[in-house]
């Protein structure tokens, strides 16, 4: 293998670290554990208690094409969730590689499911 091979690896494995710890602290700043964000499913169950919606919207995205709009809902629930607006929406799809992190590293607080205050 060649040199800018195992540059472009060390870069992905770093990428995908940074990524997993945003989405880590993104868990722990919900009041959820941060290790749920590595397990399989159970992240996606997990990401829909921290938006506030019923476990059986997992089978939802299962269903192709609708899983796409299912899944920019989650993401705009999860922006509302921490007190952001459609511009932050359209900042975790477009470049969820910045954005993640700034909803994880930042100073952005969990306000509740889609913005409501906690009960």
């Amino acid at each position: 293998m060649t040199t800018a091979i195992y540059a472009y690896l060390i870069f992905v494995i770093a990428l995908s670290l940074l990524l997993i710890v945003a989405e880590w602290m993104i868990y722990q700043k919900a009041g959820k554990p941060g290790w749920a964000c590595i397990v399989p499913i159970y992240n996606t169950l997990v990401l829909l208690e921290i938006v506030g919606k019923p476990w059986w919207w997992l089978f939802l995205l299962m269903i192709p094409f609708l899983n796409i709009i299912i899944g920019i809902w989650v993401i705009n629930l999860l922006s509302k969730s921490f007190g952001k607006d459609v511009g932050f929406t359209v900042g975790l799809i477009l470049l969820s590689i910045v954005f993640f992190p700034i909803l994880g590293f930042g100073s952005s607080k969990y306000i509740g499911p889609a913005g409501a205050p906690p009960a």
